[in-house]
Parts: structure tokens; sequence; C-alpha cells
């Protein structure tokens, strides 16, 4: 039994590691140093993987919703492997900019701030897959982060909030994003956003003590 893991395993890292553009040729290793912690991240990803042959035995078919389940498992560990190899010489590596394009392809990212959408963008985030919700999601929010706001104010704040969703709804048809992402501060604002997000959306939430200031590295931690 444990023989035919190995192999499996084997399998899938094959699998994972093709490259991704036939074009393309691994160059001779170099000397380097194993990343341990990544390696360990690409055999957790597998194993999640390998499960999808357990549970649809004995077609090994899988429906859609599976099936993306899966693929995203490959993906993620052939990227995790991509950067293995980068680290010996073996692939070019490619810059943090166009890697985090690729990765923020999967998601349809929410935040609060203009400044915020902004930084996103500065590290490869396509703008169109940005939207800045200014405003929660739903009207009694607003008195969650500002209890004392007079109904009179509502009114402007309702149509804003119209328009969120609408986008929201817009792009989650354009785009198909496998998740939506709020990517937010440790605040109210970004709380309430996220909190509700959640519940409409299952969307996932990403709270940064600075996200003016974060890190390409720290950004792709989380998208991948």
């Amino acid at each position: 039994m444990e023989r035919f893991r190995i192999k499996q395993m084997q399998s899938l890292l094959e699998e994972a590691g093709k490259s991704k553009n036939n074009a393309e040729k691994f160059k001779t290793p170099k000397a380097g140093k194993i990343n341990v912690n990544i390696f360990e991240e690409v055999l957790n990803e597998l194993i999640e993987a390998e499960e999808f042959i357990y549970s649809s035995r004995p077609s090994q078919e899988l429906d859609e919703n599976n099936a993306q389940l899966f693929c995203n498992r490959i993906i993620t560990a052939r990227r995790k492997l991509d950067s293995i190899l980068a680290d010996f010489g073996v692939l070019e590596r490619e810059s943090d900019k166009n890697e985090i394009k690729k990765l923020s392809k999967n998601f349809l990212i929410l935040t609060t701030k203009s400044s915020f959408k902004k930084a996103l963008q500065k590290l490869g985030v396509e703008p169109q897959r940005i939207i800045v919700a200014g405003v929660p999601l739903e009207l009694e929010d607003m008195k969650l982060i500002n209890p004392k706001i007079p109904e009179k104010a509502l009114i402007p704040i309702k149509k804003k909030i119209e328009h969120v969703k609408n986008d929201i709804e817009r792009k989650s048809e354009q785009f198909n994003p496998s998740a939506i992402l709020v990517v937010v501060e440790d605040d109210k604002t970004g709380e309430v956003l996220g909190s509700r997000a959640r519940e409409l959306y299952n969307a996932q939430v990403i709270v940064s003590e600075n996200l003016k200031e974060i890190t390409a590295d720290e950004f792709k931690g989380i998208l991948s």
C-alpha cells in the first residue's frame, strides 16, 4: 500500500512539474539550498489532491466543483515547484509583479480605500479585479461604523451600497473568480466589510496592520 502511495505521489509530482510552455527549457541545475518549507507545502498540496483519487473511485471522474478543487491543488503545487526549481536555476524566476498578476486572476478583491487599491495595483493586481467598497454591504452596518449617523445621511449611502453590490455581481459574472477576497486593515470599517462579505459571498478575509506596506512575498503567500 505504501509503495502504491509513493507511485501515486511521484505521478502527481511529475504532472505538477511539467513545463507551462512547451518552448520553455529546463536548464542544468546549479548549486543551491532546498527551501524545505516550500517543499513541505508542495507535498501537502499533493496529499490533498491525492484524496480525490480515492473519493472518485471507481470511475475517477470529478464533477465541476471537485474538478476545480482538485486542479487548484495541482496548480498551487506546480507554482511552488517552479519556485524551488528557480532556486536551483532550472527555471527563470518570474518577476513578483507578473506572478501576482497571474495569482490574482483567481480572485475578485474588495477593499475599503482607493489608496489600498493603488497599493494592490502596484504589487501587480489588475485594477479591474479590485472593487473599492467605501461603504458597507448592508445599510444597517453603517450604524456599526458610525452609531450617530443621521437617518438623512443614509439615503445616499443606500445608493452607493447598491452600486457596490451591482459591481460585485457584474464582475463576478465577467471574471468568474474562484473566490472573493477582502483585503483590509485592522479597523472597524474593514471588520464590518469582511464580516458581511463572508456572510453574503463566502469571502476570504485578509487583515493587514498596514496594507500600504505589504510586501510582494507576503501578498503572494495570501494568494497562493
